[in-house]
């Protein structure tokens, strides 16, 4: 009976997800959003014609790693918190609560528009990144392989924390005003954009905390050459600390989120979704008209 209940979850879940993902694909304003997101590293790929002090490596390249570690971070921590936010003040969640096997459906088909996303974009940045500004690839099947587990191992660390964020925050708006600043911030710091010796010792201990920082040079350890070990502060990739700090992490974000997504679903009512739904149209007609 379990193994059953297990099947129609993984079909229903399936289903929703491929749907999800179809939508996505036909959203011109989705998908546009998603095509800035990679033609700003490509852009500035092209332009900036500096080298990665030490080396003779384009600053391009470095960037295009960076912003590929980026792009997942953005998935987890922007996002799947508006995702769950909107989804919740429209009464998806309480409809789910409502419904058998509806949670872990739900559960399934956003991980799997997750990993779409992921996939699509890690593939248009590097694939347009080396066609139109000479970009980094991996050099053999162990980057590749690197390539790989950083990506999946990042995911893991920023989806569940990302999760725990969306059930705590009260609206859209104020979800991405909430992130969006700590989030530029680590961009700016986290060695993504040029490389963390340049920013204060302070800095680069406070990005050492986040993930966004070990995907990053996961990423570059995948993508660049040996000679960019010149420009990272330790002097190696130091992935055994990149797979125990995402792991850490990821291990952190599902200790936060199952408990906070199931409190969430469980205080879901209609009476507290008409009431959130009577204060946003109060405050839009309180509004001045443009």
């Amino acid at each position: 009976m379990r193994g059953t209940e297990t099947r129609r979850y993984l079909r229903a879940g399936t289903r929703r997800g491929v749907i999800e993902l179809r939508q996505l694909l036909r959203s011109g304003k989705e998908m546009g959003g998603h095509l800035v997101n990679v033609l700003v590293p490509i852009v500035l790929a092209v332009t900036v014609n500096d080298a990665v002090p030490g080396t003779e490596l384009p600053m391009g390249h470095l960037m295009i790693a960076g912003f590929s570690a980026y792009l997942l971070f953005q998935l987890g921590m922007l996002n799947i918190p508006q995702m769950l936010v909107t989804e919740r003040e429209e009464g998806a969640l309480l409809r789910l609560r409502a419904t058998p096997g509806g949670i872990p459906a739900y559960l399934i088909a956003k991980a799997l528009l997750i990993v779409g996303m992921a996939v699509g974009s890690l593939v248009l940045l590097l694939t347009a990144g080396a066609l139109l500004a000479d970009g980094p690839l991996p050099a053999g099947p162990a980057q590749w392989l690197t390539l790989v587990w950083v990506a999946v191992l990042g995911l893991l660390a920023v989806v569940p924390l990302g999760a725990a964020i969306g059930a705590v925050l009260p609206n859209p708006r104020e979800a991405l005003a909430l992130i969006m600043l700590p989030s530029m911030v680590l961009l700016v710091i986290s060695g993504t954009m040029f490389p963390s010796t340049r920013m204060p010792q302070i800095a680069q201990q406070i990005a050492a905390l986040f993930p966004l920082k070990w995907m990053a040079q996961g990423l570059r350890s995948a993508l660049l050459p040996d000679s960019a070990l010149a420009a990272e502060a330790a002097g190696s990739w130091e992935l055994p600390m990149v797979a125990l700090v995402l792991t850490a992490w990821a291990v952190l974000g599902f200790l936060l989120a199952v408990p906070l997504l199931r409190r969430t679903t469980r205080r879901e009512s209609g009476s507290r979704l008409a009431g959130r739904q009577r204060k946003a149209a109060m405050g839009g007609a309180g509004a001045p008209v443009a």
